[in-house]
């Protein structure tokens, strides 16, 4: 072992080391896997020493970011896991609105270093998730209909290539190979860097949460599916098929009992998100509602206490044109027959900046169409409850597959992706730009554990 630690800035640890556990864990407990090897990298240097280790004892190469994947996907066994948790930098440049992050790093790190100036850009919906996994596959958020996602923003990356060579892909450096990080996965290389562009966020957002219980459920999704064209068009929106949490603001006795939900933030004043949301709560009185201000970073964290490290977790998603009646008949039946007050099916709301983008700028997985990307996410605080919510995930997906735009889906929810799922996910003409970028910098698919990319033609 000590041999193979030699030239690293970082460590390699083995079994047998006391920090083993620690950095082979991932946020999803269902996942247990004991890599051979872990390269604890420190420096771009670090991660192309632990590709050529990898490539000399023909082990399979797994990248670990932010670790908050449900798939699972930084982390097997027998294998070397690179670990990019200790580059975690951040470093904000105000007058550019740009801000370059450490491959480890998370939206937590991103937003707290950001917020110093008013400024963020998208970023997911629970804090401790990491930028990289995130930014590859797509992004969504809060900030979705007014800045894009997290890949539209992505302005260059320092790239560890399958080689062991150390690129910048931007606009005027390997442009093609950026625009495969824009959403095209991990498939290309191993990212040590992002610059991403920023934008004026809070230091306030305006959260309001309203929610409906299960029998008022169907008439509440429609009154916000139709209400969804009068709201601003850079708020944040999200329908959810919840269970009440148990929140101060919930009333005890509809504690755990299942629901439906409207979450909106909008970035304005107090009153014109008030205004925004009236329509709704007048035309349907929720059983219980949030509406205040909140700090941007907070809105960020949100989500965090109910999915803490440790959770037993798998997820399936799709996207659908049109949330229609049929669609919502499913949800509001099927979302009560999860097993764990913690799953619940979030469905983030497209429009504004997302689909003003241009469909082929970036290597995204999805229409640039106003539409709807819903996710059925098992989250269980014990293994015994996962068997039956990851059935309920499945089942739920199935029934609502018949109104889906197609059998792919967002990349970043695929816990179990297959082929043809993914090349239904990019759809063929992107599937193939992406295979032929793919055989220029990854022929022999090396970095295969994601929702793969087949390259185009064999290393000769």
């Amino acid at each position: 072992m000590a041999s193979m630690r030699d030239g690293f800035d970082g460590d390699v640890l083995g079994p047998g080391d006391p920090a083993y556990d620690e950095a082979r864990t991932v946020w999803n407990a269902d996942i247990d896997r004991r890599p051979a090897l872990i390269a604890r990298c420190a420096t771009p240097g670090d991660v192309a020493r632990a590709i050529a280790l990898g490539r000399e004892r023909e082990l399979e190469i797994a990248v670990r970011g932010g670790a908050h994947s449900f798939a699972g996907t930084s982390v097997g066994d027998d294998g070397l896991m690179i670990n990019l948790g200790a580059m975690r930098s951040v470093t904000v440049d105000p007058v550019a609105r740009r801000a370059r992050c450490g491959g480890g790093a998370t939206w937590a790190d991103l937003d707290a270093a950001a917020q110093e100036y008013g400024l963020a850009t998208t970023g997911g919906v629970i804090s401790h998730t990491g930028i990289g996994g995130l930014t590859l596959g797509g992004g969504m958020g809060w900030l979705t209909r007014k800045a894009g996602l997290s890949c539209d923003n992505l302005v260059s990356a320092q790239v560890v290539l399958a080689d062991g060579r150390v690129v910048v892909a931007s606009a005027d450096e390997h442009p093609d190979l950026l625009w495969a990080l824009r959403g095209g996965g991990g498939n290309f290389g191993v990212v040590t860097e992002f610059e991403l562009a920023l934008h004026e966020v809070g230091p306030l957002a305006n959260l309001g949460l309203l929610f409906w219980g299960i029998d008022q459920g169907g008439e509440a999704l429609r009154i916000v599916r139709d209400a969804i064209d009068g709201l601003p068009e850079d708020a944040g929106l999200l329908i959810a098929g919840m269970f009440a949490p148990p929140a101060p603001f919930v009333p005890e006795a509809v504690q755990g009992a299942p629901g439906v939900a409207l979450l909106m933030a909008t970035w304005g004043t107090p009153e014109a998100h008030a205004a925004a949301l009236a329509p709704v709560r007048e035309a349907l009185l929720p059983t219980f509602e949030l509406v205040t201000p909140i700090p941007y970073v907070q809105l960020q964290q949100m989500f965090d206490e109910a999915n803490p490290w440790g959770r037993f977790a798998y997820e399936k998603g799709l996207y659908l044109d049109d949330l229609g009646d049929a669609a919502i008949d499913i949800l509001v039946d099927r979302v009560p027959r999860a097993a764990s007050p913690l799953s619940f099916a979030p469905i983030y709301v497209f429009g504004g900046a997302y689909a003003a983008a241009d469909e082929d700028a970036t290597a995204f997985g999805g229409r640039r169409t106003v539409g709807y990307a819903a996710t059925f996410a098992a989250i269980c605080p014990v293994p015994d409850l996962l068997p039956h919510d990851r059935e309920w995930a499945r089942e739920l997906w199935s029934a609502l597959l018949p109104h889906a735009t197609d059998a792919g889906g967002y990349v970043n929810f695929m816990t179990d992706p297959t082929e043809d799922r993914v090349r239904a996910a990019y759809g063929p003409e992107k599937y193939e730009r992406l295979s032929r970028i793919k055989a220029d910098y990854d022929p022999d698919n090396l970095f295969h554990r994601n929702a793969n990319i087949r390259p185009a033609v064999a290393h000769a």
